[in-house]
């Protein structure tokens, strides 16, 4: 009896070693689903994530927009003057009202007519739809690639839209999964670059010896401000000195691109005089601008609000101390007074 006692021991163990390596298939994949979450909500899987998400959809909006072949892309030119010199006719010619007798309706008319042409070509060739270009060559992947960043951070530029049914559904999918995507990027990449640009300031009062011991080293807010209008003014000389646009016009485009307001009446990369290699350059460059822009406009908010908010404490403590000091002056007078018998 006494020998079987450690064999029993050792079966005992071999047993628990075997269904200690022996997992469960699905709990490894459990396992390695949840580190994969986890890592996607750190800082650089977010980042990772939100440029895949943009290659991803860039892709599939090139081959959505691609793949159907609209007539009126192929001379929309020749369209838009066709329709108009239609309604030229039947608003002119064939209406009895306005005919060359009545000089003055018909100038009217015709130049109101005329003016609306006008400013249809104007964006068709801001666009770039004309007869020189086919939906392959306005869907290049840079191009989708700013379309998809203008999507899911709700810039909009509307340089570039989708023109099938199926894009438009694609578009609306698209940004309902993006735009809380880009949510996190922003809340995560401000204390990523806030926590970075703190440590660098604090190192800096160190180096210049202006830290007191356990003093705390908050950035102020002037030296944010600093920070965006750096970058905004790096971003209008560089798309001044590509684009050929002033100074003005950069910044314009700076400032309304980072606010994402998004006019997209000036977008890099869309003019008729650069190469095709070229404005594909610009927009690949433009993409990198605007989403480590919003990047460091997510670190100025953060720094932003925990500066107010170490100023409101502190005003705050100097009112509790303004308080203090009311009470104890108006105790000290009450104690000073004498009393009437």
């Amino acid at each position: 009896m006494p020998r079987g006692i450690p064999m029993r021991s050792s079966l005992r163990s071999r047993d628990s070693s075997s269904t200690s390596t022996g997992v469960d298939p699905r709990e490894r994949v459990k396992d390695c689903c949840r580190k994969l979450v986890a890592f996607m909500c750190t800082q650089v899987g977010v980042g990772g994530l939100v440029i895949g998400y943009a290659i991803v959809g860039a892709f599939g909006f090139i081959t959505i927009e691609t793949q159907f072949e609209q007539p009126e892309h192929l001379c929309m030119r020749e369209f838009v003057r066709r329709e108009y010199a239609d309604e030229l006719w039947f608003s002119t010619a064939s209406n009895r009202s306005v005919n060359v007798f009545n000089r003055t309706t018909f100038h009217v008319v015709s130049n109101s007519i005329l003016l609306r042409y006008q400013e249809n070509i104007i964006n068709l060739v801001r666009r770039k739809i004309d007869c020189d270009h086919t939906p392959s060559d306005l869907w290049s992947f840079p191009a989708a690639l700013m379309f998809c960043l203008s999507v899911f951070t709700m810039i909009g530029y509307g340089s570039l839209v989708p023109k099938t049914q199926l894009g438009k559904g694609a578009t609306v999918v698209y940004a309902v999964l993006g735009i809380p995507l880009y949510v996190l990027y922003f809340l995560n990449m401000g204390k990523v670059l806030a926590h970075t640009f703190r440590w660098l300031y604090t190192r800096l009062h160190e180096c210049t010896g202006q830290r007191k011991p356990g003093q705390r080293i908050t950035v102020p807010s002037t030296a944010c401000l600093w920070v965006i209008c750096g970058y905004i003014v790096a971003g209008s000389i560089m798309f001044a000195e590509w684009e050929g646009w002033d100074y003005l016009d950069s910044a314009y485009f700076c400032v309304t691109s980072l606010c994402k307001i998004g006019m997209g009446d000036l977008v890099p990369g869309w003019s008729h005089a650069d190469s095709m290699e070229a404005s594909q350059t610009k927009l690949i460059i433009n993409f990198v601008y605007m989403l480590l822009g919003m990047g460091l406009i997510a670190m100025c908010y953060n720094l932003m609000k925990e500066d107010v908010y170490v100023k409101a404490r502190e005003l705050k403590e100097q009112m509790n101390n303004a308080m203090d000091a009311v009470h104890y002056k108006i105790g000290t007078c009450c104690k000073s007074e004498p009393t009437m018998d």
